[in-house]
């Protein structure tokens, strides 16, 4: 072709990309916006990007960030409500006192427990909703409903929404990275970043927390570069002749995507996930010098790089999956054993990457989510009578926290009654979570919708208010 041919059909259009990545421009020709770039919000957004610490197996509340002074006057005794609570083993024991002693932090008052000592250094930047309530007291649809909306599977996480309704800020990197646990998948495992009727673009890119982050990024020994390079031109000839006789199909175009974008991240990853140019004393504030938190020290700092790159929405998941022994917040049998566990690991790492975003001006646009799927019962599972060591699963109310963008800084919002059993003031359904998390990145939850099955879907399904309390 020469210089100043015209490009006069669709064949030799599509074939006017760089073979050597599968053709850069070929997505956006065929499909459009779906497949990235930026795109325009409702109304002027406060946050651009979230990281979300998803805290898998039911982080207490009555030990964390919901004091109740009640529970010590009544502890050992039995639960005075006519209603007998459903609860998931059934064995309502007798009224537990929180385990950590609870304190007034930073100039704002807010209560942390010494469960979160790094957390409560950092209290003037948080936002404690306490009135969460959820539908569920079962693990699994309980995290679909905190993840999508639902407490079915096949429906789009978080993640997934924001990467349709925003777009992608880098074409270098994933618009949704998931960091799990370096112990192992949480229970469902890849279904927790599904994008589930969203284009398969936006489903979440999980990361190895051990060894190479991406598998089977680079080519396999023995595969010399110009071999490399004649595989890809073969591969972007034949995507583009089958789309040329199919037409746009959602499967094909993810996946010649996932090709062009697995080529520019072979120079984007290594860098980012070597923690490339940070400092000494920024791994130490994170706690990579310290064997109980290294793991998740990685991950948050890895997750602020992320962002830095572009990235719009990092999961940093905390717990893996439910077998024995449990290696998540299921405080079943002993809450002392399995909250100090799960908090020395992710304590020192979260109140750092908060203060991390602040230091760097990253905070005032950044949504920091701190989330369980559900809390723990005041009264122990342990039988009627009895004074156990367990908390079981509470549905009725529990607390999250948030920082960033948008929000009222040290401030709580809602209460639970006078043991923390049941939300009583300024109940917050899921529905209410997502529709403000997703105002406060400049879109309504109402208009945020994709056409499946004959019905225009969202993330708040038919539901939800904006949380007017906890905004600045």
């Amino acid at each position: 072709m020469s210089d100043n041919k015209l490009v006069t059909s669709r064949r030799e259009l599509l074939a006017f990309g760089s073979y050597g990545l599968t053709g850069a421009a070929l997505s956006s020709l065929v499909a459009g916006p779906v497949l990235g770039g930026s795109h325009p919000t409702h109304f002027s957004p406060k946050a651009k990007r979230v990281i979300h610490v998803c805290l898998m197996g039911g982080m207490s509340h009555l030990d964390s960030f919901d004091y109740k002074p009640g529970l010590a006057k009544l502890h050992g005794k039995e639960l005075q409500y006519e209603e007998r609570p459903a609860t998931f083993f059934n064995k309502i024991g007798l009224i537990r006192k929180n385990d950590w002693s609870f304190q007034q932090r930073g100039e704002s008052g807010l209560w942390v427990s010494d469960l979160f000592p790094h957390l409560a250094s950092v209290a003037d930047e948080l936002t404690v909703i306490k009135s969460m309530v959820a539908d569920s007291a079962n693990h699994t649809p309980a995290t679909f409903q905190q993840n999508t909306g639902f407490q079915l599977n096949g429906f789009p996480v978080m993640g997934s929404w924001i990467s349709y309704g925003l777009g992608a800020e880098t074409e270098d990197l994933p618009a949704y990275v998931v960091l799990p646990d370096s112990r192992g998948y949480p229970a469902g495992g890849t279904i927790n970043w599904s994008n589930g009727f969203l284009p398969s673009v936006h489903q979440g890119v999980a990361f190895n927390s051990k060894g190479t982050p991406i598998p089977d990024l680079f080519p396999p020994e023995g595969v010399s570069p110009s071999t490399d390079k004649a595989s890809r031109k073969l591969l972007a000839q034949l995507n583009q002749d089958d789309l040329l006789r199919n037409g746009a199909e959602d499967a094909l175009l993810a996946r010649i995507r996932s090709h062009e974008l697995a080529a520019r991240m072979q120079l984007t990853v290594p860098e980012v996930a070597e923690l490339v140019g940070e400092t000494e004393a920024t791994k130490e504030m994170y706690g990579l010098n310290r064997k109980e938190t290294a793991d998740f020290a990685k991950n948050c700092l890895l997750s602020r790089r992320l962002l830095e790159k572009g990235v719009r929405f990092v999961q940093v998941i905390s717990g893996g999956s439910f077998g024995s022994p449990r290696i998540n917040w299921d405080g079943h049998e002993d809450m002392v054993r399995n909250h100090n566990r799960e908090a020395i690991r992710v304590d020192q790492p979260v109140a750092a990457l908060i203060q991390d975003l602040k230091q760097r001006g990253m905070l005032k646009d950044t949504l920091v989510l701190f989330t369980t799927e559900f809390g723990r019962t005041p009264y122990t599972q342990a039988g009627d009578g009895v004074l156990g060591t367990g908390r079981d699963h509470n549905m009725y109310g529990f607390s999250v926290v948030m920082a960033g963008a948008g929000l009222k800084p040290g401030f709580s919002y809602g209460e639970t009654d006078e043991v923390g059993w049941k939300a009583v003031q300024d109940q917050v359904p899921w529905h209410d979570f997502h529709a403000t998390l997703l105002h406060l990145l400049g879109m309504d939850h109402e208009r945020l919708t994709f056409y499946h099955n004959g019905i225009q879907r969202r993330l708040t399904n038919v539901h939800g208010n904006v949380i007017s309390g906890v905004l600045a």
